[in-house]
């Protein structure tokens, strides 16, 4: 009888010692993006003959994400308007102008996160919003989850490896210019890498 209650007893403690490991397991963490490790970058075709390839230099983030169950909370990205890049100071100077991004007046683009559907291979839909030149508007990102694991140097967090993809028309914010005669195309290529990190 003894030996009964002790194993019951045993067994009482390894299954709340495991559902508690569970729960911590699951519990939504926040992530912070790391700012040197977070490209974004965007192509557009330009009067037929070529893409025009560039990048936003400065943006940071965080979200709050539970890898257990693959359930987003929430999350927000900021991208400094003026700190596009085309390698070319009057485009750069014309892409920051009324035209196109207005970006004294609107200083930031902010992402916010909504829904994310997980998919097969690490791969899933992000919905959320993007906020341009004042106009706020729902977008679809398609999502992979590259890596998940402590980082092997520096700082030694837990991390995750992040790829994106979007397609945005420029014109639904307003950026109408040289879309006539598809002299510049309307249809703006997103891309999103990232690492960010377990707090």
């Amino acid at each position: 009888m003894k030996a009964f209650r002790l194993a019951s007893t045993l067994l009482g403690a390894l299954v709340l010692t495991t559902s508690g490991m569970s729960a911590a397991r699951a519990a939504p963490q926040t992530y912070e993006i790391d700012p040197e490790h977070f490209s974004i970058g965007f192509q557009v075709q330009h009067v037929g003959y070529a893409s025009v390839i560039g990048l936003f230099l400065e943006a940071s983030g965080q979200f709050v994400y539970d890898e257990e169950t693959r359930r987003l909370s929430s999350g927000r990205v900021v991208v400094a308007a003026d700190s596009v890049f085309t390698n070319h100071k009057k485009r750069d100077g014309h892409l920051r102008d009324r035209d196109f991004l207005q970006a004294k007046r609107y200083p930031e683009i902010v992402f916010e996160a909504g829904k994310f559907t997980s998919g097969e291979n690490n791969t899933g839909k992000l919905e959320g919003t993007l906020t341009l030149r004042g106009e706020t508007r729902p977008v679809v990102l398609d999502v992979t989850l590259n890596k998940a694991a402590s980082y092997p140097f520096g700082h030694r967090k837990h991390t995750l490896g992040i790829s994106a993809r979007t397609t945005l028309l420029r014109s639904e914010w307003g950026m109408d210019y040289a879309v006539k005669g598809d002299m510049v195309s309307d249809r703006v290529e997103m891309r999103f890498e990232l690492e960010a990190v377990r707090q």
